[in-house]
């Protein structure tokens, strides 16, 4: 039989991969030296095989192993010569700095920043969201909350506090810690270009980044928390249309003790029933000229955010971990934000109306198949089709030598 058409190209993973520009690794390997001492198992390899790891939802170092190991005849199209061992991968998590793939996400992010957002939605452009997710973990690596249980034991957790910018939908700031930690101090390292809007849950709150925010002229919104303190200015008017969408108060207060040592901020008070479900609800924000209306639609846009932990915990192995230290589970934790951003690059790329979740199962389900991935992405199932009719063609098709035996059996017949 002659060479099999169909196998042309490069696998699907290779082409994910060709996302990542090679020099941009090279890079920032050699800017923060994470190469050294390593003889064999480098920075880009450690990055294939986590994704490889993380496409293929594996659970286990062997899992991932043995995975790369059956297709050890097509890894070199991944730009790599050999499978790692359990124990390679293993000593790579624990001692490489998992910053190193913090600066890999971020620098991606930065060169595809002008194409992910959509130009169509204008009321996300400068909308940022701001709240955390809690992963537990089986052992108490990093310390989590709650208390232990009757027998003595704990399980673990890690916070992943999250800015989303709304109009990529992917994170622009990651800070990872232990789940015990109070998420009040985190709002501090949050840095915003002038103009922009945050919005965030209740839990935040943080006067002086409040101030910060205000000073730098940023908009924040969140929802009022019942025990603050604060102090009735002004009322503001409400018109009849505002009424009708649901807004019922308008204040101009000031937050904070009632003491000279204590931190006061300026903002607004907004209260807003919803038409539908009745229920009732007090935001604040420092912005003095938005409608009130507005303030609402600003916080009800922060479910965004939810809807991105969902995304990340539904599609990606965020269960078990390759590694029982925190080393590990940061570097995993970067490699799963890798993974969903190049996922994104690749549905808006391809402007396919498959969901997220379709798409995770299509990679992972042909991750070493060779196929055109643009193509694939637009109709999986008519690439699929063709190329099982090629197959079978392919299959069918009568070998040269088949054909002279054929051509000397019937001239033997003839001479008879």
């Amino acid at each position: 039989m002659g060479k099999n058409t169909f196998f042309t190209g490069q696998p699907i993973f290779s082409q994910v991969l060709r996302i990542i520009p090679a020099g941009l690794v090279q890079r920032i390997v050699r800017e923060s030296n994470s190469d050294r001492y390593c003889k064999s198992f480098k920075t880009y390899d450690h990055l294939v095989t986590m994704l490889y790891g993380i496409y293929n939802q594996c659970t286990s170092l062997r899992e991932i192993s043995t995975g790369m190991l059956a297709w050890d005849h097509r890894i070199r199209h991944l730009g790599i010569d050999f499978h790692p061992r359990r124990s390679t991968l293993a000593d790579a998590n624990k001692r490489r700095d998992p910053a190193v793939f913090e600066r890999i996400y971020l620098d991606l992010l930065s060169r595809y920043k002008g194409f992910l957002p959509d130009s169509r939605n204008s009321t996300k452009q400068n909308l940022y969201l701001f709240d955390s997710t809690s992963i537990t973990l089986f052992q108490e690596i990093l310390k989590g909350a709650g208390q232990p249980k009757k027998d003595g034991r704990r399980k673990g957790g890690i916070k992943v506090h999250t800015l989303l910018n709304a109009s990529m939908d992917v994170p622009t700031m990651i800070c990872l810690s232990a789940g015990v930690e109070n998420d009040m101090k985190f709002l501090k390292e949050v840095h915003l270009p002038k103009g922009s809007v945050i919005v965030f849950d209740k839990g935040y709150r943080a006067y002086s980044s409040y101030n910060r925010f205000a000073k730098e002229k940023i908009t924040w919104v969140t929802r009022h928390k019942d025990n603050s303190v604060f102090r009735i200015k002004a009322e503001c008017p409400v018109n009849e249309i505002q009424r009708k969408k649901g807004v019922t108060s308008d204040w101009s207060i000031e937050l904070g003790e009632d003491h000279p040592q204590a931190t006061k901020v300026q903002a607004r008070m907004i209260w807003y029933e919803d038409v539908k479900s009745k229920r009732k609800f007090c935001f604040i924000t420092n912005n003095e000229t938005l409608a009130p209306f507005t303030i609402a639609e600003y916080y009800r846009k922060r479910w965004q955010i939810e809807l991105f932990f969902k995304r990340i915990k539904q599609n990606f192995q965020m269960q078990y971990f390759l590694g029982d230290n925190e080393n590990a589970i940061k570097t995993q934790i970067w490699c799963v934000l890798i993974a969903d951003l190049l996922l994104k690059i690749i549905k808006k790329s391809a402007q396919t109306r498959m969901s997220f979740s379709n798409i995770v199962g299509l990679i992972r389900l042909h991750l070493m198949t060779y196929m055109d991935l643009g193509l694939f992405m637009k109709n999986p199932e008519k690439i699929l089709l063709k190329r099982a009719l090629r197959r079978r063609q392919e299959l069918i098709k009568p070998s040269l030598f088949l054909q002279q035996e054929g051509l000397q059996s019937s001239n033997t017949n003839s001479s008879g």
